[in-house]
């Protein structure tokens, strides 16, 4: 069991570092003016999208199988409150690739302190998934 939750939260620490570090991408992006700087975003940005997805889905897989193993913990409130923010943040991640898209089409419709903000959002997610985790406060 110890090794499941231990490679659960090394794909949990690879997902967020995508998650951080994807929308500083797009703050680079929205204030890019050059065709070939643009382009080079839109690879950066598609690539780390590959990898943070992969981090994602076996952060999920790894998750999915702690609860397998010990299906009670989906009794607890704190593991409720914990799934929850965890189908927001895949929304996010939805949102991020959504995001992506635009970039890549031309159609990016928000300026540098918009994804400033939003950038900040996965720490929020972090602070509560893991205070919910560790603390099981509910």
């Amino acid at each position: 069991m110890l090794w499941i939750k231990a490679w659960h939260v090394v794909f949990m620490v690879t997902w967020f570092a995508g998650l951080f570090y994807l929308p500083r991408l797009f703050v680079y992006h929205a204030s890019a003016t050059d065709a070939a700087g643009m382009q080079r975003f839109c690879i950066m940005e598609r690539r780390l999208f590959v990898l943070m997805t992969i981090g994602g889905a076996a952060t999920a897989a790894f998750g999915l199988w702690l609860l397998a193993r010990n299906p009670a913990l989906l009794s607890g409130a704190w593991m409720q409150a914990k799934l929850a923010l965890v189908v927001l943040l895949i929304a996010y991640h939805a949102w991020c690739r959504a995001l992506l898209r635009d970039f890549a089409r031309g159609r990016n419709a928000h300026g540098e302190r918009w994804y400033r903000l939003f950038n900040e959002l996965p720490s929020l997610f972090l602070v509560g998934i893991v205070l919910l985790a560790v603390a099981k406060p509910l």
